[in-house]
């Protein structure tokens, strides 16, 4: 018997069972239904308490996950397992520094254990750090050559790199071997260089009836199917199916808007009026990109990242990080401290913060932070970092909530999933960079993309001056610089500048339901 069963009953132990496979395929209601048998009669368990955690990392409830888990870890702080699984939810709450640390202790318990270098990959590439996460993500396909999730992660590291063609193979060759291969039929869509055939929708359609497909698959393959639905100028069609789709998501995790605007509110008003921050001038070498996805924000970095003085640094997770560290250190949570900081403190994590991306200003002298949601934390980067370059990215609102409405972003963005939702979000986006801009005219700039596609050169230019940079005519030619990118608009800024890109007028009225979430006018043919 599986010594992690050890004393449980048979009875239990297939509800136990049950549970994990439950959870394994993302159903999460059934692994809730199984489980609440064991916790009734076992409720301090560790294994239960393990597959409680994993319920709630599912939900979006990271702190109860990682509060549960490390009562089960408690008990066994010698299984692997139980590392990888504390690992895995570090990494959902955002930590992956920590969650690296924990994934490297379960390697190194049990360095064949193919699952544990998977997650280590998952979170080296999402602390871009792409060499090592290679590393571990080959590691694993060596353990377990059929792990399908890892040989599309390879491919799509194939695809930051320019490697188009490989990784349409890669994709094609999961696809052949399983065909309810989601992660690898959006990897494909993803490509954003070639239109899905008929049989390939056929193939799609058939994959989301097949009794065994999960629902994890389930999502993607629906997205997927969007776009060649899309493409194919089968709008209603398409819709539907990102309906569906963005229905199983939302069912496996709901997404609190009110919750979310307060804690925004909570954060603006903790830096209205701004606190005395550091007194020395740090931050000159940082330029924040902040957005809505879907916004433009790839394409502002690649423009700047191909200046001689500027590292394109892609999503760093260390200003989230250091915030973090600083509510653990204070046993409160963030903004809740702000009030008892001195300018001295808002220097320590400015400097720490310097200190964590030191990294990306080995070759170059300056560097771009492009993590989206950092426009929540635009008053803690004045405070901390009061010389650093501030910019915001803007795209016309329907387009943008449209575009984030398509895309399978990760369960941070839970907000993706519904109009209603959706509008909520950019609302307090649009209030929030309202007011920092406002408020620090010489340090935040408001970037649209519009007005880029309209006048390109001028606006590089009143770039470039904003984070004062002399003029380079490689700025002009951003679609020349081969550098790695890794976002959803990976292809598209390896290319010249393009004027087809809205999507939401071939969709007619059938998108009304979404202008009226976000206060617009109805279709006018």
């Amino acid at each position: 018997m599986n010594p992690r069963l050890h004393g449980l009953s048979p009875v239990v132990i297939q509800h136990v069972l049950a549970a994990g496979q439950a959870l394994d395929g993302g159903h999460l209601d059934e692994a809730d239904r199984q489980l609440s048998h064991a916790l009734a009669a076992y409720p301090d368990h560790p294994e239960v308490l393990r597959l409680l955690a994993g319920i709630h990392n599912l939900r979006g409830q990271h702190l109860d996950a990682l509060r549960v888990m490390r009562r089960a870890l408690a008990q066994r702080p010698q299984d692997p397992l139980y590392h990888n699984t504390l690992g895995s939810l570090l990494g959902a709450a955002g930590d992956y520094e920590l969650a690296i640390d924990a994934l490297r202790v379960a390697c190194k318990l049990q360095p064949g254990l193919a699952i544990a270098w998977f997650n280590l990959g998952v979170m080296l590439t999402k602390s871009v750090r792409n060499d090592e996460a290679v590393e571990a993500l080959q590691r694993t396909v060596s353990l377990a050559p059929d792990h399908i999730a890892a040989r599309a992660l390879l491919a799509d590291i194939l695809r930051t790199r320019g490697q188009l063609e490989e990784a349409a193979a890669e994709y094609r060759q999961l696809i052949a071997q399983h065909p309810a291969a989601g992660i690898a039929w959006w990897g494909l869509a993803d490509l954003r260089t070639q239109r899905f055939t008929e049989e390939d929708i056929k193939r799609m359609r058939a994959a989301l009836q097949l009794p065994a497909t999960n629902d994890n698959d389930r999502i993607t393959i629906g997205f997927a199917l969007a776009k060649a639905l899309d493409d194919a100028g089968n709008y209603a069609a398409s819709l539907a199916a990102l309906e569906q789709a963005n229905a199983i998501a939302r069912r496996r995790q709901d997404w609190n808007a009110e919750a979310f605007s307060s804690s925004v509110a909570a954060i603006t008003a903790a830096f209205d009026p701004p606190p005395a921050g550091a007194m020395e001038p740090l931050g000159r070498e940082a330029i924040f990109i902040v957005s809505l996805p879907r916004a433009g924000s790839t394409l502002v970095e690649q423009i700047l990242a191909s200046h001689s003085s500027v590292e394109g640094a892609g999503e760093l997770p260390d200003l989230p990080h250091v915030l973090a560290e600083e509510s653990r250190r204070r046993g409160k949570p963030f903004p809740q401290w702000v009030d008892h900081m001195q300018p001295s403190d808002w220097e320590r994590l400015g400097r720490r913060y310097l200190e964590r991306t030191a990294h990306w200003r080995r070759r170059r002298p300056i560097f771009t932070d492009k993590l989206p949601n950092n426009w929540i934390y635009i008053g803690a980067i004045r405070a901390m970092l009061p010389a650093a370059h501030i910019v915001v990215c803007r795209r016309d609102r329907l387009e943008t909530c449209f575009s984030c409405y398509r895309q399978p972003l990760d369960s941070s963005n839970g907000y993706t999933r519904s109009f209603a939702d959706l509008a909520s979000f950019w609302r307090d986006f649009d209030r929030s960079v309202q007011h920092w801009t406002a408020l620090h005219p010489a340090s935040v700039h408001e970037h649209r993309y519009e007005v880029l596609l309209a006048e390109p050169e001028a606006h590089i230019r009143e770039l470039l001056d904003f984070c004062r940079l002399p003029f380079e005519n490689a700025c002009l030619h951003f679609h020349e610089n081969r550098r790695e990118v890794r976002s959803p608009s990976a292809t598209q800024v390896h290319q010249p500048l393009r004027r087809d890109t809205a999507r939401a007028h071939l969709y007619g009225n059938l998108l009304d339901p979404l202008r009226k979430a976000l206060d617009l006018p109805s279709w006018q043919p």
